[in-house]
């Protein structure tokens, strides 16, 4: 899908300007006067970015940022603003906006903030997109299994976890291999990475992991 740049400001000969402006350099563009009506567009998971304006009425740009942030499809903002500071610019950027340009930017960097802004777009999709499906093989295991991942994940021996989890060392080889083939991942630092892309904490895992019941110490299976 084509990334979209959207134009946020309450100026409509600014949103009619920069719009011809970028779609001279190739841009899918679409404008709009208020805060509001940007957070109401039919498509908010399209891939893009935000042009805003800081200062306008009732919500501004750092609303605009908040609002993102909070979003399932948080786009990168640049804003582009007649009126701007240090202590402004420092906030936003804190806040995690691309980059912080004045109205009389030059065109190649305005071009080079968007383009930085639609990239740093594309790789934070593709690394949501990962933890999503990282999050459904983690869901897909069974409870002796995410035992096993616990343990990998605190760095505990399996000896350690035999004791744990009230089974012996072989049963516990025995679900470690069954976890790794589910996973189709077999080093341990790999296993941790995975749980770290699917956004998950130790204590997470945890919870996931105490629904099994251990079961007796002459089980060798389950």
């Amino acid at each position: 899908m084509t990334p979209t740049i959207h134009v946020v400001d309450d100026d409509e000969s600014f949103l009619r300007s920069m719009e011809r402006r970028l779609r001279g350099h190739g841009y899918t563009v679409a404008t709009y006067p208020s805060v509001d009506l940007f957070c109401e567009r039919p498509d908010p998971d399209s891939p893009g970015c935000v042009l805003a304006d800081l200062q306008m009425p009732k919500r501004d740009g750092f609303d605009l940022q908040e609002t993102l942030a909070e979003s399932a499809n948080p786009l990168p903002v640049v804003f582009v603003t007649g009126k701007g500071d240090i202590p402004t610019s420092v906030r936003a950027m804190r806040a995690g906006a691309e980059d912080f340009l004045t109205k009389r930017a030059a065109t190649a960097d305005l071009v080079a903030a968007i383009d930085r802004a639609i990239g740093r777009d594309a790789r934070e999709r593709s690394e949501r997109m990962l933890a999503v499906e990282a999050r459904k093989k983690i869901a897909l295991l069974s409870d002796r299994e995410l035992q096993m991942l616990l343990g990998i994940v605190r760095g505990i021996t399996n000896r350690e976890m035999a004791e744990e989890y009230g089974i012996s060392e072989r049963t516990v080889k025995y679900h470690r291999t069954m976890l790794t083939r589910r996973l189709d991942v077999y080093a341990s630092v790999d296993l941790t990475r995975l749980v770290q892309r699917a956004g998950i904490s130790i204590e997470e895992l945890a919870r996931m992991a105490s629904a099994a019941t251990p079961p007796h110490r002459s089980d060798q299976s389950g």
